[in-house]
């Protein structure tokens, strides 16, 4: 069996995704380095896990066993080298009206779920595709995940228990409750926590201020007798891996929330591992493998009580820039988070609610680059509209729907700008020609009733209806050269409106020529019968000027009288 044939077996796809040697031997280069980036990445994690664990509904030791198994899944199978997994506050958006919806024993089936169709995008090659996600649509789609995520935050924030439909409502009525009761501990205490993070993120980058500001706040909450309220009781461990309920009638009710959850966490992690290696030289993920890791990850996470999971771009940064040389790295901060949970677990549980809900708040803040948004917003209208468009679809829709939504319009604005560079204008023959001086008196008179046309750009259905316009307005001519060495795509929409023009003009009498078909473009046009439409077969040139010098012949000979009204087909 040759190469090209084992290439395409199913166990020659899966090995491709499997970890290789190189991997091993990579983490071998640098371990220090690898066990300091880890390290640095524990103390971040730590915080981001508790607090997006309990934004999520599924509590702290949820989001803690998720950064834990599958960071340490994703760290081994995935196609990054620099790449850290866990839970994420884009994840988190999706999970809450899930738990909301299902309760939380759902989430677990929807990461199993979610982890099972990444492995099949993997299996199918769909990394690749994610390259394709403009970079409006992405920063709109960031800044509406951290509205989100800061508008979640609130009810934390204040210390108040509110329930309400969406997050914009809930927001609203937690104000409304704690001015009814004002408690000002947990709004000094996230205040201060994120107030913290912010500021030494300016004055001190690449240092961690998460937990050290959280230690303070907790300790002073407890010495001062503040009574912020607390994550209570985490267990010193986690728990026995465990199957949830994966029945028919379960799968087939929350298939739907999976689908979404997988789409968003191809995408973040997609996302994430491009920022890495746009931070690095010489790293390049596997786009295919970073799917196939995520699958398994998420498929892991939920046996151990873990929500869904995605690659963490902040969490990510920061193990790039403290010296990450390889997945030593993310394996490291797993462990580390393992043995918090053995060891610390009871000294965790003491954190206020308030603390967490401060890094998230900084955490929805540094998620939006100021210089970048500025920039797309002078760049074009079109980029401006899509990151405003996909911006407000992620706070009042569904996230996947908002990011679908974005591309549309994107895909919309850029079909409009490639239509706009479809040219059709009219050459000069004579200049096209190969004349002869002794003849040039007779050419020219022939010439008046020759008209080629130079078609450019991409004949599809977004430019169609211009070109059909532009062509039968011809008129007093005997023969048409339609030169087509300019067209860059052809689609069965332009096949079939340039079989129409034919039609229409050898109707009239006036006979169609085409010069310079590439060959792509010929199979198109031979395969939708356009060929056909020619009166005859002899009319297809290789060269504008053999064309040219036919259609003096052909002009030469023929008598014309045609009508040379313009035919009306704006309808």
């Amino acid at each position: 069996m040759s190469t090209t044939a084992e290439s395409v077996t199913p166990l020659r796809r899966v090995t491709r995704l499997l970890p290789t040697r190189a991997d091993l031997e990579a983490m071998r280069t640098n371990p220090r380095r690898d066990l300091l980036a880890g390290l640095m990445v524990a103390l971040v994690a730590l915080p981001l896990a508790l607090g997006f664990g309990i934004s999520s509904g599924a509590g702290a030791a949820a989001g803690i066993a998720t950064a834990i198994i599958a960071g340490l899944v994703a760290a081994v199978f995935g196609g990054s080298n620099l790449q850290v997994s866990g839970p994420t506050g884009a994840m988190t958006v999706v999970l809450v009206p899930i738990v909301a919806t299902y309760g939380v024993p759902s989430v677990l089936v929807v990461g199993v779920l979610a982890g099972v169709l990444l492995v099949i995008l993997a299996l199918a090659g769909a990394g690749r595709v994610m390259r394709y996600v403009p970079v409006p649509v992405i920063e709109g789609f960031t800044i509406g995940i951290a509205l989100i995520i800061g508008l979640q935050q609130i009810p934390g924030a204040l210390g108040v228990h509110v329930k309400a439909d969406g997050v914009i409502a809930t927001a609203v009525r937690s104000v409304q409750e704690w001015f009814k009761h004002p408690h000002w501990a947990p709004v000094l205490i996230a205040l201060a926590v994120a107030a913290a993070i912010l500021l030494l993120a300016r004055l001190r980058p690449g240092i961690p201020v998460a937990l050290p500001a959280i230690i303070v706040v907790t300790v002073a909450n407890l010495l001062m007798h503040l009574g912020a309220e607390q994550i209570g009781k985490i267990p010193a461990g986690l728990p026995a891996p465990s199957l949830p309920d994966l029945s028919p009638g379960t799968l087939k009710q929350l298939v739907i929330p999976a689908i979404a959850v997988a789409a968003l966490a191809a995408l973040e992690s997609l996302m994430s591992a491009s920022a890495a290696d746009a931070m690095t030289v010489g790293q390049r993920h596997d786009s295919d493998r970073e799917l196939f890791g995520q699958g398994l990850a998420n498929i892991a996470a939920p046996l151990f009580g873990g929500v869904p999971a995605t690659g963490a771009i902040a969490r990510t940064a920061v193990n790039v820039k403290t010296g990450a040389h390889s997945r030593l790295a993310a394996i490291t901060h797993s462990l580390l988070l393992l043995v918090v949970v053995l060891v610390a677990g009871g000294l965790v549980g003491k954190i206020p609610l308030a603390a967490l809900a401060g890094v998230l708040i900084a955490t929805a803040v540094s998620m939006v680059s100021v210089s970048s948004v500025r920039t797309l917003l002078r760049a074009t209208k079109q980029d401006a509209a899509v990151l405003a468009i996909t911006a407000i679809a992620t706070v009042a829709l569904d996230l996947v729907e908002a990011v679908i939504i974005g591309m549309i319009v994107a895909g919309g604005l850029a079909l409009k700008q490639v239509a706009a560079s479809a040219a059709v204008s009219t050459e000069d023959v004579a200049t096209l020609a190969d004349s002869r001086a002794d003849d040039m008196e007779r050419e020219h008179l022939l010439d008046e009733h020759i008209v080629v046309y130079r078609l450019e750009g991409p004949l599809f259905f977004a430019a169609a209806h211009d070109f059909l316009l532009e062509l039968t307005r011809v008129s007093d001519v005997r023969v048409v050269i339609l030169r087509m060495a300019h067209l860059t795509a052809i689609d069965a929409t332009g096949a079939a409106t340039l079989s129409d023009v034919i039609t229409r003009l050898e109707r009239r009498g006036i006979t169609v020529m085409l010069s310079g078909v590439r060959p792509e473009h010929a199979a198109i046009l031979q395969g939708l019968g356009v060929y056909d439409t020619i009166s005859h077969e002899r009319h297809i040139f290789d060269t504008t000027p053999t064309a040219i010098a036919h259609a003096r012949l052909h002009a030469s000979r023929v008598p014309h009288d045609p009508g040379s009204a313009v035919e009306n087909v704006t309808a």
